[in-house]
């Protein structure tokens, strides 16, 4: 055979760390924390078309399931103490995959670029991928919105993931420019064969979970969809059916609860400490004027 007719190995993944980078995870490390005694501290169900805001201490456990059934949540995570640094959809995927799920890690922004949490436990790891070409937890999208929703069908509705997430942090100081890209949990979805995004119904079932190792000190949001499982969709506010032969979106919502929990940090935490940002200190190239005898021109 012709070396111009021999099939090419399919491209290696784009983003490969050298050994001990902290793009590795620990698996043994976050199985033992996985498998801990853990101590309940907070417990709370959003019920559906809304959200909710709550810190989560360094440390610390975030469970989210789905009591009643299927349903898809639409989550923002921030730094605590200083909300610039919050959650990089964009640079997980590359990092990790599309579709994230147990000893994934979700990466902060530049220029911090740590951990935000490590996902330690997700009854949906088994989902894989299905005939469609769909995937888990997904990153490929982000929240549904009212300026989209009001762009495809000229109709205004406030509760929106991105409207659900403005509200629950306003009482963190934060506001609307904060919301930002999600990891829609609970949620299938991919590309197809021209690379159009989709989604399908949501594969949960009562009591399905995913939870999440706090890196850092936490703000989270979640929002329940308005769409509920995604088994019915379409843009609107869903209140009705399509002359009977679909039920409606807000038939397809169910809440979500949140539970955290702590660990004894002598055991089950024994040498973690909270990742820290990469140590570049350059000045991408610019020479900065500090003042008289630091490089200044002078007249």
């Amino acid at each position: 055979m012709a070396s111009a007719d021999r099939p090419h190995p399919p491209p290696q993944p784009a983003y490969l760390a050298t050994p001990g980078s902290i793009l590795h995870t620990d698996r043994a490390f976050y199985t033992s924390v996985a498998e801990a005694e853990r101590t309940p501290t907070d417990s709370f169900t959003i019920p559906i078309r809304s959200g909710r805001a709550w810190q989560v201490p360094a440390g610390h456990i975030v469970r989210i399931s789905t009591p009643e059934g299927p349903q898809v949540g639409d989550l923002n995570i921030w730094n605590l103490h200083n909300p610039r640094e919050r959650f990089w959809a964009a640079r997980t995927r590359q990092l990790h995959a599309s579709h994230v799920s147990i000893f994934d890690r979700l990466w902060s922004c530049l220029p911090y670029l740590r951990p935000l949490v490590t996902i330690i436990g997700d009854s949906l790891s088994d989902y894989g991928v299905d005939q469609y070409g769909g995937r888990c937890h997904d990153l490929l999208g982000t929240r549904c919105d009212p300026y989209v929703n009001s762009m495809l069908t000229g109709d205004s509705y406030d509760f929106h993931c991105h409207s659900n997430l403005t509200r629950a942090v306003l009482p963190f100081g934060l506001t609307e420019f904060d919301v930002h890209d999600v990891i829609n949990i609970f949620q299938v979805t991919g590309l197809n064969a021209d690379g159009k995004y989709f989604m399908e119904a949501s594969p949960a079932k009562k009591g399905d979970y995913i939870e999440f190792f706090a890196e850092q000190p936490l703000l989270m949001a979640l929002s329940t969809c308005p769409g509920g499982d995604l088994s019915t969709w379409g843009w609107g506010e869903g209140g009705g059916s399509e002359e009977g032969e679909k039920k409606s979106m807000l038939e397809c919502c169910r809440p979500l609860k949140v539970e955290m929990f702590s660990l004894e940090e002598g055991k089950a935490l024994e040498g973690w400490t909270e990742p820290q940002p990469p140590k570049y200190r350059g000045r991408h190239g610019m020479s900065v004027p500090l003042g008289e005898g630091n490089g200044e021109s002078k007249a």
